[in-house]
């Protein structure tokens, strides 16, 4: 070791202060910025500044943020005077939590500085640009300096002496800080969806003290300053040089050297500083090789939940078993790993299975026919999962420069789904390159074939002067084992591979008393992240049985209360499912893949077929035995997530200790380094789902086609759970004729596609946002039925979903809603009737809708599929005294499944329009007026036909679809509407 100590005598300073001058004058410079504003606001103009788009004074007696300081003369000049004084601090402040809290070799110090420079810049941004001047700027800006809060405060916090008060404060404050945007989004949603009075002042409680919060956290340096001075000192030549002086806190290490850091005490005597330097030299974990891992992870849920998805196409058309489901047998490919030589193959080579399930899987969009596309799908599907099954045991098995260890391995595997769903949620619940997207309907395949090319070619590969470690031995179980991993695989693909999931499992309609996809779906990817980080930093915990019980017991709670119960209940059971995957994944590593894998993938595949059972079980074999049990489902799932505990419990823990030690000694990769870096790739992934949520937010009420005639249009359709005659998703095609018809009301039928075997979709997000429609998904994924969807450009007041009695077959869902129509209360209701087969069930269920219709006596709408003959049977329950339900037209004698009935309410006309390719059944629709209470209701539902031009231009069908029609869509059976006076 060397030691040079340096005395430089010095002038006496020009200028000299504490640095906590410094954080004074920032925090007192922004604080009376806003407060200035404010005061200077609410005594001038008051009434103008409380005022939003719905309410005044006295609905409305706080103003926003946004109104004080953006909107008026002179409290906006005040406020942006004050905030430019502050820029000054602002960076000198940055500048010096740089310096103060340096550590060598942090990664945090540069995000201190480069974020901290750019959120000032930001903040700038949105201080000068108002919302008045230009509304898309003023927010970009705004929530870009949102975003940047959060590194900001994770490394400043990171970075402040472990123990002390300093943390804990700045830990308080940033927690209320980000804990406070919970309720601003709720209240904002409650003011700009729902409209209610007062809302917006409580919006602006919580915006003023985020501000407040924003500053307090920075302010926390006027005790961290303390020991900081800054002086002006003259040099010899004249000049003037700045110097900061401090004394760092030395930090201890086993072999340190003496040197001068270039700060001077206050005596001018040179400060020395310890700086640690290892005897080792340590290799650190790499962005890049987990970024690899991400992405094949990525590529792997992308195909294992389309082959399901697209498997779906075929028994959907046959209306029962097609043969085509014997393709998920390909889950099975690791049974070939039992033959040591193409074992030793795949080991070597694990490019090559990764390549063709790219190539064949996400290229597969380029055939046409949904039969060879399938095939296709179920070739990559092959190579996907057996590539899963040999990487997971050769990251055990060998011991390599730079390896990733299981438990890192199922990070990254982990992370890949989180990222899917990150995905899935900015394409409004698609993954952009499943093989039912193409460029036509927003698929970005060539995009994901070559970065999923690109991870499959650098996928890490075996040293050829690699050992293999010792085959497991003892009590290990490759059956216990096992029944873990499929458990686990069948799990997280059917509740964790959409962020909106376990949202709509807890849905119950109008008014919400639960959390939305949107803005709440990030909630389910942060608690996806809090999982992740659990399993790598404290695999110990998440390894007992008590954290087990606990996971378990959010499980039940998800699936028996609906709202915000069912939710936080669904919310414990994400976080205990993504922990555990390591648990599962290294016992499985350390077991023949051939085996272990097999018996997993047999496991997800028999566990998937039973949930496709709960709900198909009029269409398959055996399906009374799991109608409608969800709960078994749920329930056999954790029993066998139970084995893979104990499969992990029974590994010697002191030849696993051993393992890991030797591993360490060998390896590159250190615990804390993966862990930290880990961390900061999950905050990168939740920050950027809750821009996109913010993104998404639509704040533009809906605004029906023709408000100045107080005209309506309503329509029913079957739209096959968004897949159309070729295997397209075909949202797109679907928004694109609901706008053309100018549907203000609209119900869909065969729409609960959060499922497995429907990729774990929803159809409403992506039409209610496109089309500016409020939206109810209708009875939930856990209530077994085909779904029905509601979609409205009036508010929902209130709906109630409905089981109606089916003890034979499929059950019968409804949607019974009340609308805001021009300030009327109108009545909807959305049904789907059972098959014709089943002829009990639908006899029940003609009778419960009948009271439901009966019960009301507000103008009504039914929009149904009724599965009966005009005029016969059924149709006079539905069409009787008692519900005073009317025929929108009693002579369309070419109906079966789909019916427009109405009550109080005047019609305008009737037509069917034809359904292109998009699915088998074709769109009806009816125009509407509110009831005059002077026209005689005899006269109100007469059937007399008039001619369209006797009819008002308004109130015409669009002639769009008169002859050939646009897109394929032409009115048809009539080849025009009909009209009535």
């Amino acid at each position: 070791m060397t030691s040079s100590s340096i005395v430089t005598p010095i002038p006496t300073p020009i200028i000299q202060f504490n640095a906590v001058v410094v954080a004074y004058a920032h925090t007192i410079c922004a604080f009376s910025a806003f407060i200035a504003a404010l005061i200077v606001g609410v005594a001038l103009h008051y009434d103008k500044i409380v005022q939003n788009a719905h309410y005044g004074y006295p609905d409305e007696w706080f103003p926003s943020v946004s109104a004080t300081i953006g909107d008026r003369y002179p409290e906006r000049s005040i406020f942006q005077i004050l905030i430019a004084l502050t820029s000054g601090p602002r960076f000198l402040l940055i500048f010096l939590c740089y310096l103060k809290l340096y550590k060598k070799n942090s990664i945090y110090n540069k995000i201190i500085l480069i974020v901290g420079i750019l959120r000032t810049v930001t903040c700038g941004g949105w201080v000068y640009i108002t919302s008045t001047d230009d509304h898309d700027f003023h927010d970009i800006f705004m929530i870009s300096y949102i975003v940047l809060t959060l590194p900001w405060t994770i490394s400043i916090t990171k970075l402040s002496p472990i123990g002390s008060s300093l943390k804990f404060g700045r830990i308080i404050t940033a927690a209320t800080f980000f804990g406070a945007l919970g309720p601003l989004i709720y209240l904002f949603i409650q003011h700009k969806v729902h409209r209610v009075a007062g809302a917006y002042s409580y919006y602006a409680y919580i915006e003023w003290s985020l501000i407040f919060l924003d500053i307090a956290f920075d302010a926390w340096t006027i005790k961290d300053f303390k020991d900081i001075k800054i002086q002006l000192i003259p040099s010899e030549n004249g000049s003037v040089l700045f110097e900061i002086n401090s004394v760092p806190t030395p930090i201890s290490t086993e072999t340190t050297i003496e040197t001068t850091n270039g700060f001077q005490n206050g005596n001018g005597t040179a400060v020395t500083e310890k700086i640690s330097r290892s005897t080792q030299s340590v290799v650190k974990f790499g962005y890049f090789q987990f970024l690899v891992n991400v992405i094949n992870s990525y590529m792997y849920w992308t195909i294992t939940t389309s082959i399901f998805l697209c498997v779906w196409h075929f028994p959907l058309w046959h209306m029962g078993i097609s043969g085509y489901e014997a393709v998920i047998m390909t889950l099975m490919s690791p049974v070939v790993l039992l033959s040591s030589t193409f074992r030793k193959f795949v080991t070597e080579k694990p490019q090559i299975p990764r390549l063709f399930s790219v190539i064949f899987g996400i290229g597969s969009y380029k055939i046409q026919d949904p039969a060879n596309r399938l095939l296709l799908i179920a070739v990559a599907t092959f190579f996907v999962v057996l590539a899963l099954a040999n990487e997971i045991n050769y990251v055990n098995k060998f011991l390599q420069k730079n390896s990733l260890s299981v438990k890192f391995y199922s990070a990254s595997f982990t992370v890949g789904l989180l990222a899917s769903s990150v995905c899935k949620l900015a394409f409004k619940t698609n993954n952009p390159i499943w093989p039912i997207m193409h460029e036509a309907n927003g698929g970005y395949n060539m995009l994901g074939l070559a970065i999923g090319l690109f991870g499959a070619f650098f996928t890490p590969r075996i040293q050829n002067d690699s050992q293999p470690a010792k085959i497991a031995k003892g009590k290990e179980s490759a059956i216990l084992t096992g029944l873990g991993l499929g458990a686990l695989m069948f799990i997280l693909s059917a509740i964790l591979t959409d962020s909106s999931t376990i949202i709509l499992w807890s849905w119950d309609g109008y008014p919400v008393h639960g959390p939305t996809p949107i803005p709440h779906g990030p909630i389910t990817l942060l608690s996806m992240s809090i999982g992740i980080y659990l399993g790598l930093s404290n695999l110990e915990f998440v390894s007992t049985w008590k954290y087990f019980i606990i996971g378990n017991i959010g499980s039940i709670i998800m699936y028996l209360f609906s709202g915000w119960y069912g939710y936080f209940g669904g919310l414990i059971y994400t976080v205990f499912l993504c922990s555990i995957v390591p648990v599962i994944f290294i016992p499985a590593s350390r077991l023949n893949p051939g085996l272990v894998f097999f018996i997993g993938y047999f496991v997800d595949m028999m566990l998937s077929l039973g949930h496709v059972w709960v709900v198909a079980y009029a269409f398959v074999p055996g399906g009374w035995l799991l109608r409608e049990r969800t709960d078994i489902l749920l329930l056999v799932t954790n029993l066998f997530l139970a084995c893979g505990l104990i499969g992990y419990k029974l590994i010697n823990k002191d030849d696993l200790q051993k393992e890991q030690e030797e591993e360490a000694a060998k390896s590159s990769l250190k615990l804390s380094d993966v862990v930290s870096k880990t961390l900061k790739i999950l905050t990168i992934l939740t920050a950027i789902s809750a821009y996109i949520s913010y993104k998404r937010f639509d704040t533009e009420l809906p605004v029906p086609y023709h408000e100045e005639e107080k005209l309506f249009t309503a329509g029913i359709w079957t739209i096959h759970f968004g897949l159309d005659n070729d295997m397209w998703a075909s949202e797109e095609r679907m928004i694109d004729l609901i706008r053309d018809a100018e549907l203000d009301i609209v119900g869909l039928l065969e729409t609960d596609t959060q499922r497995l075997i429907m990729g774990n979709r929803d159809l409403t997000q992506n039409l209610g946002e496109k089309l500016g429609m409020y939206t109810d998904y209708g009875p939930g994924p856990n209530k077994h039925t085909w779904g029905c969807a509601l979609l409205s450009k009036f508010p929902i007041l209130n709906s109630t979903h409905h089981l109606l009695s089916s003890p034979v077959g499929e059950l019968a869902p409804a949607i019974h809603a009340t609308l805001d129509v021009y300030g009327e209360m109108v009545d909807v209701v959305v049904f789907h009737s059972g098959q014709e087969e089943d002829v009990e069930d639908r006899r029940l269920q003609a009778l419960e809708i009948a009271d439901i219709m009966g019960s009301s006596d507000k103008p009504m709408i039914l929009l149904s599929y009724l599965v009966t003959d005009p005029l016969e049977g059924n149709y006079n329950t539905y069409v009787s005294d008692y519900t005073g339900m009317h025929d929108i037209d009693p002579t369309d004698w070419d109906r079966w499944c789909e019916y427009i009935l109405f009550k109080k309410l005047k019609r305008i006309g009737y037509a069917r329009i034809s359904r292109s390719s998009i699915t088998d059944t074709e769109l009806q629709v009816g125009k509407f007026l509110l009831w005059d209470k002077e026209i005689d209701e005899q006269e109100l539902y007469a059937n007399e036909r008039i001619e369209e031009e006797e009819v008002l231009e308004p109130f015409r069908f669009p002639s769009k679809f008169y002859g050939d029609g646009i897109r394929d869509h032409r009115f048809h059976v009539f080849d025009e509407p009909r009209y009535f006076a």
